[in-house]
């Protein structure tokens, strides 16, 4: 794969300037959630300020120590208990080639199974698990895979967590929300399968909420953002597609929202990722309209982050850079990123140069 890159990566742009401390957290970071998980992968945080602090809602990845000869997953119940599944390797009704999903018997399974952890920092670089605050599980049967990939957005006073629900009904988005990050309201599936990476914008537009999210369909059209409306931030319609993949560059093969927009005096601008097929995915920007973020008037050619450090190309799936949370302060955008599929880390950006790189 990275062969096959090398001429590809030499034309891109990478504007990010990371953390010395990368990467921030690890799997060892944290203890699993129960007797006998093992946590694997640390993906992809949602982030939010609360109380002073900066704070990361880490996806946590666990499974089964594994034996020889067979395989071990995990998945939760109706009841949000967790039930272990095992499987001989050597049955003929097994495919298992890919560390993320395997197939039994026509079904799909993950591999691993996520809860979302909440850790806070009081410099934005060196984070802690706090006392008191809950483990955040899937619940019912259309989370019994779990819950992965949270964008946080608040909106007045309130938190909306828009995540990946994952079972065997396919995958869709999840709500909930919170004003204290202790009791959780749970909204329901807003978006049904197949979607993800949807993100809230942090402010009504002419009285609406809008929101991008990703359908995705496999016979037809591809991994594309779309946006979407809503009157009250549950029921959503107007439904339009904004940026598709483009052929012969970085993000060829699926593209899908970051965090929040951020609101600039030139418009809403998003960052996001995309991914060619061989599965390296990069960050590149686009900027939708103030009054009517449906228009999308620029949008950058080249990435403006690749991965290149050793935490980003090798791990549970390298060659991967993937965010869906940031903080700004003034022209500073610092952005926090799964790396390779296994570790949390940081990147500061300039939302000027951004801007200026989009075409």
């Amino acid at each position: 794969m990275y062969i096959q890159l090398t001429y590809e990566k030499a034309t891109m742009k990478d504007i990010a300037r990371r953390f010395p401390e990368n990467p921030l957290l690890k799997p060892s970071n944290l203890l699993p959630s129960s007797i006998g998980l093992q946590v694997i992968c640390l993906l992809n945080p949602g982030v939010f300020v609360f109380e002073d602090k900066t704070w990361l809602l880490v996806r946590v990845a666990e499974n089964i120590p594994q034996k020889e000869g067979v395989i071990f997953f995990p998945i939760a119940n109706a009841l949000g208990q967790i039930e272990i599944i095992e499987i001989s390797l050597d049955d003929p009704d097994l495919i298992a080639d890919d560390a993320r999903v395997i197939t039994y018997k026509g079904q799909d399974y993950l591999t691993t199974l996520s809860h979302l952890r909440l850790l806070c920092s009081d410099d934005g670089v060196h984070f802690y698990e706090p006392d008191d605050y809950p483990l955040i599980t899937g619940i019912g049967y259309l989370e019994q895979f779990g819950i992965e990939d949270c964008r946080v957005s608040k909106i007045d006073n309130t938190y909306h967590l828009t995540y990946t629900a994952v079972s065997n009904s396919g995958v869709g988005v999840g709500l909930r929300t919170t004003t204290d990050w202790k009791t959780f309201e749970q909204k329901g599936m807003i978006f049904p399968p197949h979607n993800k990476d949807c993100a809230i914008f942090e402010e009504r537009i002419n009285g609406k909420y809008y929101a991008l999210h990703r359908p995705s369909s496999k016979e037809i059209g591809g991994n594309y953002i779309w946006i979407a409306e809503s009157p009250d931030g549950l029921h959503w319609g107007n439904h339009q597609c904004i940026i598709k993949t483009r052929e012969h560059h970085w993000d060829s093969a699926r593209v899908g929202a970051g965090a929040a927009p951020i609101k600039t005096e030139f418009g809403w601008l998003e960052i996001y990722h995309g991914a060619n097929a061989e599965n390296f995915y990069c960050l590149g920007a686009f900027l939708m309209d103030l009054d009517h973020p449906t228009k999308v008037i620029s949008r950058t050619v080249k990435p403006i982050m690749i991965p290149t450090e050793s935490y980003e190309t090798s791990g549970f799936f390298g060659g991967v850079v993937f965010t869906n949370g940031h903080v700004v302060d003034g022209d500073q955008l610092t952005i926090y990123y799964g790396a390779a599929d296994e570790f949390v880390c940081g990147a500061h950006f300039s939302i000027k140069e951004i801007l200026s790189l989009l075409e």
